[in-house]
């Protein structure tokens, strides 16, 4: 899976914001260690600890603790998010010093990767912020409207489920800005669109059972076998003939993997990406599922749309997929375990399993024991920011 998020979404059936808002405050409550007690205990609400773990770190969680224990969350939010305020007006000081100091470089690392680093203006960040960010939106928004409930009697094993980073997500959505721009278009492009292949090297490369030997990216240096085989998947391949000594003696012509039109109806039958869990159905690329190096037909028995992440599993990552009957997939692991194509009833929450564990703890969770000390008063936003910043000045002191 792409994520825990991902996970989450699929096997519990909420929606995939929930979840990742959930993921990032289990990860901060694990530096927050009163927070933390307080939510287990019953004292303080999920919105609450939500709110809190925004801004919370080890010097100020007692004060927001106290604060949510005497207000409600309406009270909190407010607090965070004046706070938080206070401290972009304070960033504003140091503008000329940033704008000074804007550049962006790029090299080669020493295994290949093209690394590029950055420093821009505030305003600057945010139009780049805004428009990778609106290209993950897109992402993550493809995925909303397709139900986690399918097939709900899937006896199986588990799936590990590995988290991707955040940042690993702008880099994928940077490229897709690239793309877009060099396109000039909105992006959309399918895979057979995205790449040209120059392949350098032997054509048994690209088969199954030919030597492994890396390939050559014009421009962009070495790259394995199989990902050869994935650029190829999907992609216009011209043919180059060399002779011994490198020397090109015929250039073919563009030829599309894919027609457009078999491709429009690939995209009718499937709708996204078919790898069980997933709900991309924009960015994927058409899988050979036997790839046409090694004699695979480009014909819709053969094809099956693929997300960029999993269609580099399927390549790379040692996943497999095979065609079943009546045009069903079967996706198996590294291990050869077939993947469930939906979610698993075993591991639905259980409230009195919960209740026994609390009890054996010695957590005595009651119907007011979530209740704030809150009397009605107003609260004094100055005062209230003015503490989180007293504690966030101490700490600097010391």
């Amino acid at each position: 899976m792409r994520s825990c998020a991902h996970w989450l979404n699929w096997k519990c059936g909420i929606d995939l914001g929930v979840p990742r808002e959930k993921v990032r405050v289990a990860h901060a409550l694990k530096n927050l260690p009163k927070i933390s007690a307080g939510f287990r205990e019953g004292q303080i609400s999920y919105s609450k600890v939500r709110a809190m773990t925004r801004v919370a770190s080890a010097d100020n969680e007692d004060y927001l603790l106290m604060i949510a224990q005497h207000g409600t969350a309406a009270h909190v939010e407010r607090l965070v998010r004046q706070y938080r305020k206070v401290k972009r007006i304070e960033a504003l000081k140091h503008e000329n010093q940033r704008f000074a100091l804007r550049e962006l470089c790029w090299y080669f690392d020493d295994d290949g990767c093209w690394v590029c680093h950055g420093r821009f203006t505030p305003e600057q960040g945010a139009l780049i912020q805004k428009a990778l960010e609106s290209v993950m939106d897109e992402a993550f928004e493809e995925r909303k409207n397709v139900s986690a409930e399918t097939s709900a009697k899937t006896p199986g094993s588990q799936i590990k489920t590995r988290s991707e980073p955040i940042a690993t997500r702008r880099a994928d959505a940077l490229l897709w800005v690239a793309e877009a721009y060099l396109s000039g278009s909105d992006g959309l492009r399918g895979g057979g669109d995205r790449y040209l292949v120059h392949v350098h090297t032997n054509m048994e490369t690209l088969k199954t059972d030919g030597p492994g030997a890396q390939a050559e990216i014009e421009g962009a240096g070495n790259v394995s076998a199989e990902t050869s085989r994935r650029l190829a998947c999907d992609a216009g391949v011209v043919h180059w003939l060399d002779n011994k000594t490198g020397e090109t003696l015929d250039i073919g012509r563009k030829s599309r993997g894919i027609p457009p039109a078999m491709r429009r109806a690939l995209q009718r039958r499937d709708d996204g990406c078919r790898f069980p869990g997933c709900t991309a159905t924009r960015f994927v690329d058409a899988h050979h599922i036997q790839h046409w190096a090694d004699g695979g037909d480009t014909k819709l028995e053969n094809l099956v749309l693929l997300c960029r992440h999993h269609h580099r599993l399927v390549h790379e990552g040692g996943f497999g997929i095979q065609t079943g009957r009546n045009g069903s997939i079967r996706c198996t692991g590294p291990n050869g375990q077939i993947i469930p194509t939906g979610p698993d009833t075993r591991f639905r929450g259980n409230v009195f399993t919960l209740m026994a564990a609390n009890h054996r703890s010695g957590i005595r969770i009651k119907s007011r024991s979530g209740e704030c000390r809150w009397l009605g008063e107003r609260m004094d936003d100055g005062l209230a920011v003015d503490g989180l910043l007293q504690r966030e000045s101490t700490t600097l002191t010391s």
